[in-house]
């Protein structure tokens, strides 16, 4: 089992983690088509897709690493970075584009201080731009989790953030 330093209480804590994705890899390890199915299982463990758990995937499937960072970075599912607690999302699409989606990215951005796709440095938000939310008769719309904001201002973003705070 895999050992690491505990920030919290300065023990030994055993990651779990390491040893659920070794499963899933030894699962899938002689399965034709099985690095999709083994990344999505790590994301759902980790949350993400940690570089050196690529590496164990890499070993044990036999497939090169820039065939995984093909795979990860071509599927938006995939992070190859932590997300924050909150994900924020807004939408891009052609709606949300024509009424003002890139100002809400724009005031995220310099509430968070940080770009799309970057988390905040306390691991708090997550700053995604989207295509389609569905949601095209609330334009521009941003969704935060689950909840679905609609027909916003740069002006709003203040009072939502504050919601996750």
């Amino acid at each position: 089992m895999n050992q690491q330093n505990c920030c919290c209480c300065g023990g030994n804590q055993v990651d779990e983690r390491l040893e659920k994705a070794k499963e899933v890899i030894q699962k899938y390890k002689d399965v034709k088509g099985g690095l999709i199915p083994v990344l999505h299982q790590i994301q759902n463990i980790y949350g993400y897709l940690p570089e050196d758990v690529l590496k164990i995937v890499s070993q044990e499937l036999n497939v090169p690493m820039s065939e995984i960072y093909g795979v990860a970075s071509f599927y938006s599912y995939f992070s190859l970075e932590p997300k924050g607690e909150h994900i924020i999302r807004v939408c891009l699409g052609t709606a949300c584009y024509v009424k003002g989606a890139q100002g809400l990215i724009d005031r995220l951005s310099k509430e968070l201080g940080i770009e799309v796709g970057k988390t905040t440095a306390d691991g708090k938000f997550t700053l995604e731009a989207t295509r389609c939310l569905g949601a095209c008769g609330l334009a521009p719309v941003m969704v935060i989790g689950e909840k679905v904001y609609g027909r916003l201002t740069p002006e709003d973003i203040p009072n939502i953030l504050k919601e996750y705070k």
